[in-house]
């Protein structure tokens, strides 16, 4: 772990302040299982557990629904469908298309047609089994080619242009072109999804919710009851895990729990079964993407053409932003040259896919990193050289596909960097003549980059607000917009607030996120919960310091100058007090201790309808190195070492910032290798558990798993010029499937490159090394 010297960052190491590698504000809870999470919450009298009814077929009419004996069954005590709903039945994101409770048309397999509360969990669940009901069966689209032979929508198609990529394509000295289909993920979060709402005397609602964006929770639930905003308080302590599928998803349970209340008058829980939680929420989008390059004959591009199919289930959700942020990253570290960059978003019958960490980026990153490869065997270099050919560089050679100038690519130093302390080209020397004289077990090595665009592209959501009060005893009480869902973000924000009154992090109490503390909150998504919250945080911070110092100056007769914060004290002159003595003093004399505060994102400039412009603050960017064997004979391979340098810009907290790339990319590793879902021919979600959806475990953890952070502060005026980590390190793994294209192309002497659809599941790759040794070199 690298040491920090910047200026900004010397202070006393007992403090745990911003900078210092401080553990999880939750952590030692968590371990003693005394972290409080939505099921955890103390039950308040007459509460009723709610469960839902779920449709049986992926699209249709719905005829009837017989709840009679539903409402008779024990311990039931009300059962709401549509027709019930006072307000909203639409519930859409952004878009419409999300009822909250099925309408006349069916839309998808599991899709909830009826609620339930009832006095017990067990008796809510066993009641929805009572119920009845006819759907005329409908011709459901359940694949991308289904969908695009019928112009089949969810949002209309976005084009990127830049040059002529049709001229220059035809042009070039060498062409090659390829598809590849990317599986989706299940977010697979320990905590499922949960509300507990509560009736309010005044005829509002108190909703406790695992949610990443508490305002839009308390949007619908107050627009599905048809009351103001106002009367909804959503409350957000933590959540057992999100990765984007609490971002938009989260929003409906809360809103049933609440139509639940309503009608009985009675504090409702509801809490998915794992099964109904995997059928009935969206996915990682499944992409079936498609490529043409021209390139010269060092492998360097000078056209490219690609078309990107996101598979977004029944509704729009978040489909549009998704599919934009794959096609902002089809180019991933490279120049392309003229481009043109085509995005569909492809309407099934099948649940609506969402969020989830990288948000369509690392699906449209994989298709030039499977090109790179593709390039590579047509030339017959190293993947690696061709990689290092094509990255942005200065003057012409460092505007996106969409217009944007990449101003801060330290991507060249980064991978030379990473290709010395990996040993690459001596293990890829090794690598070589260890495949060579081993018929069974064959070896793969490959190294890629990830430069990821950060902020939301929907601009107005790039703002936050905080509430910092510092009380009479110097204690410090914390609020900001943002959610923690295991990231540390509650950790860096108190510790950034610590830093700017030189106060051990003690000192600073971090309290649930509520709506009726800091309004209109931006979701906690996009890797941006820090950049956006540590800003308002710290600006709040800022606004009572200055009102400490004007005060000090004033009572004390000092200059601005003279008065120093540092390590709980405070400098007047040439006395020494405690920092909590100056706050009492403040106090008496009238002075505010408490403050709001404001950030949103400068330099953000995006024209949709043109394609054109600065989507993103900055890039943050990250290298790994992995090395793979596999069996030719089976298919099976094991991941035997890793190694990463990732760009974080100045750590905040490099202890939780290694956490995050490391977790990061073993859930990237488990998206590209092992977890597959699965769908009939009905349409019906047969990977719904654990039985059957294989997550990595600690075993598949590479036994050398070196991370490293790359030491160079934010070229941007961000919070302590740190970098996003959220969602950039899922991208690293991209490196693991690249090795195990690499170990299946030994089997032609690296003459050919194998076609690798993801997950690349043992069975993924027996078929590839199969498919490889029936073609000709």
């Amino acid at each position: 772990m690298r040491k920090l010297t910047d200026a900004l960052f010397k202070s006393d190491q007992s403090l745990g302040q911003a900078g210092q590698p401080v553990e999880h504000d939750s952590a030692r809870r968590q371990v003693a299982g005394s972290a409080r999470y939505i099921d955890d919450m103390p039950e308040p009298a007459g509460l009723l557990h709610a469960a839902v009814g779920q449709a049986d077929v992926a699209h249709g009419t719905l005829k009837s629904l017989q709840l009679d004996a539903v409402r008779t069954a024990a311990g039931v005590q009300r059962v709401i469908s549509v027709a019930d709903v006072p307000g909203h039945t639409d519930i859409g994101a952004v878009f419409g298309g999300d009822p909250v409770l099925a309408e006349d048309t069916i839309l998808f397999h599991g899709q909830p047609l009826f609620a339930v509360a009832a006095d017990s969990y067990e008796q809510a669940r066993l009641a929805v089994k009572a119920a009845q009901w006819e759907i005329e069966p409908g011709e459901a689209i359940l694949s991308v080619d289904q969908a695009r032979a019928v112009g089949a929508e969810v949002g209309k198609p976005v084009h990127f242009r830049h040059g002529d990529a049709d001229a220059t394509l035809k042009n070039a000295p060498h062409q090659l072109s390829g598809r590849i289909q990317i599986g989706g993920q299940e977010h697979f979060y320990l905590e499922g999804q949960a509300s507990l709402v509560i009736p309010e005397e005044d005829g509002g609602m108190l909703v406790y919710t695992s949610s990443q964006h508490p305002s839009e929770v308390q949007k619908l639930v107050a627009e599905v009851l048809g009351i103001s905003f106002n009367k909804v308080t959503v409350d957000v302590r933590r959540m057992g895990g999100a990765f984007g599928g609490k971002e938009s998803q989260a929003a409906q349970w809360a809103c049933i729990a609440a139509l639940l209340a309503h009608h009985t008058g009675r504090p409702v829980k509801i809490r998915l079964p794992r099964s109904v939680d995997m059928s009935a929420t969206g996915k990682r989008h499944p992409f079936d993407n498609r490529w043409q390059l021209g390139f010269d004959d060092h492998g360097v591009i000078q056209a490219a053409k690609m078309e990107v199919n996101g598979f977004c289930g029944y509704s729009p959700d978040l489909s549009n932003a998704i599919v934009d942020r794959a096609m902002f990253h089809t180019d991933n570290a490279y120049f392309l040259g003229d481009s043109a960059i085509d995005g569909y978003r492809c309407l099934t019958h099948t649940v609506s896919n969402t969020a989830f960490r990288g948000f369509g980026g690392p699906q449209g990153m994989m298709t030039i990193e499977a090109a790179m490869d593709d390039i590579a065997r047509h030339r017959g270099e190293d993947p690696l050289t061709i990689r290092k050919r094509n990255l942005y560089g200065q003057g012409e050679r460092d505007v996106t596909p969409y217009q944007m100038t990449v101003e801060d690519n330290i991507l060249p130093q980064l991978i030379e960097r990473l290709e010395t302390t990996s040993d690459y080209w001596q293990r890829r020397q090794a690598i070589t003549e260890f495949n060579k004289t081993s018929p069974i077990i064959k070896k793969g090595l490959a190294l890629t980059p990830v430069k990821f665009g950060i902020s939301f592209t929907a601009k107005h959501l790039n703002q936050a607000g905080a509430l910092v009060h510092i009380y009479t005893d110097g204690s410090i009480h914390l609020n900001h917009g943002g959610t923690e869902m295991g990231q540390g973000l509650f950790t860096k924000v108190a510790q950034i607030v610590a830093l700017e009154f030189d106060v051990a992090l003690e000192t600073v109490q971090v309290s649930a996120t509520r709506t009726d503390k800091v309004p209109n909150t931006s979701p906690t998504a996009a890797s941006s919960g820090t950049d956006l919250n540590g800003k308002a945080a710290q600006n709040a911070a800022r606004a009572i310091k200055q009102r400490l110092i004007e005060f000090a100056c004033d009572h004390y007769g000092l200059r601005p100058d003279e008065v120093r914060f540092h390590a709980g004290k405070v400098t007047l002159g040439d006395n020494v007090i405690d920092f909590a003595d100056l706050v009492q003093s403040a106090y008496l004399n009238r002075i505010s201790l408490s403050a709001t505060g404001y950030y949103r994102t400068p330099k953000l400039e995006w024209d949709a309808e043109n394609g054109t412009g600065r989507p993103f603050l900055y890039f943050a960017y990250g290298a790994s190195c992995s090395e793979v064997s596999i069996d030719t004979l089976t298919g099976e391979y094991s991941v035997d070492r890793v190694d990463v340098l990732h760009d974080v810009g100045d750590s905040i907290n490099p202890a939780l910032d290694i956490g995050q790339i490391e977790g990061g990319f073993i859930q990237g590793m488990g998206w590209l290798t092992s977890e597959e879902l699965k769908w009939d021919d009905s349409g019906r979600l047969l990977s719904n558990s654990p039985a059957n959806y294989k997550i990595p475990a600690i075993g598949d953890t590479p036994p050398v798993f070196n991370v490293d952070l790359f030491p160079q502060p934010n070229r941007e005026d961000t919070v302590f010029k740190s970098k996003a980590v959220g969602e950039p390190p899922l991208m690293l793994p991209i490196s693991v499937w690249c090795a195990l294209r690499d170990a299946i192309a030994s089997v032609s002497d690296y003459q050919l490159s194998p076609a690798l659809d993801t997950p690349a599941t043992p069975e993924r790759v027996l078929f590839a090394i199969e498919a490889l040794k029936g073609r000709p070199s």
